[in-house]
């Protein structure tokens, strides 16, 4: 359900930095269609389908995992069903109301459910980082970064980046990326990190939500802290 660059841009990084790269997806959802809009599910049922019960599924073991091959160039099925413990994900406080809840550690319970009102307290540096066995940690390193941040640094270490992030001739270009009937563009003429760092600093988009082009934050005021609380990223 990614758009197709987003795949494409995956693997290409996958074979030329010969990541260990495993995916999981919810194959049961994908296979009777229990998607928007084939089986008329809101925005928020696909997300909890797809996303949610997906990653928590493979983070546990319990759905099949999928491993790249590099010798063969091609993803195989994973045997080790061991759950993950942590892991390392890349949202940032400023991106979504809900995300600016969340801490560095960030425990979830054995369900990979997240009580927002069992976060432990982060002063300064001072940090948890020792929980009970059982507990699965999200651990979130650039949550005070803002998009800003991300470019210049992107711009700085020259990382290679989806070319949705950029104008392709038509004026748009993508901000946010997710599933491909849900996101949407937004009106930019930025070709590369630099323009877009300029962009930024204008203060052009100063007044548009970052996740603007996600319809899922537009589908229910609270839907995107339900879906986190359940699992999602």
């Amino acid at each position: 359900y990614k758009i197709p660059e987003m795949i494409k841009y995956r693997d290409e990084m996958t074979r030329k930095w010969e990541l260990d790269m495993i995916v999981g997806q919810n194959e049961k959802a994908l296979e009777s269609k229990q998607t928007f809009p084939e089986k008329n599910a809101t925005h928020l049922e696909c997300c909890r389908k797809l996303k949610t019960k997906a990653l928590k599924e493979t983070l546990s073991g319990k759905a099949k995992r999928y491993r790249f091959n590099h010798e063969k160039d091609k993803y195989e099925a994973e045997e080790n069903k061991e759950p993950f413990a942590g892991v390392i994900v890349g949202v940032r406080a400023d991106e979504e109301g809900t995300r600016s809840k969340e801490r560095y550690f960030s425990p979830r319970d054995k369900n990979n459910d997240w009580n927002i009102g069992e976060q432990p307290p982060e002063f300064w540096n001072q940090y948890k980082t020792d929980f009970a066995p059982g507990t699965h940690v999200r651990i979130h390193p650039i949550l005070d970064w803002t998009e800003l941040n991300i470019w210049e640094y992107i711009e700085r270490e020259n990382i290679p980046t989806v070319s949705l992030y950029y104008d392709q001739g038509d004026g748009k270009r993508y901000r946010s990326l997710g599933c491909q009937p849900c996101t949407f563009p937004i009106e930019s003429t930025a070709k590369n990190p630099k323009e877009i760092i300029e962009e930024l600093k204008s203060g052009k988009l100063s007044n548009i939500a970052e996740r603007s082009g996600r319809a899922q934050d537009k589908e229910d005021g609270g839907g995107l802290e339900e879906l986190r609380k359940e699992g999602y990223m």
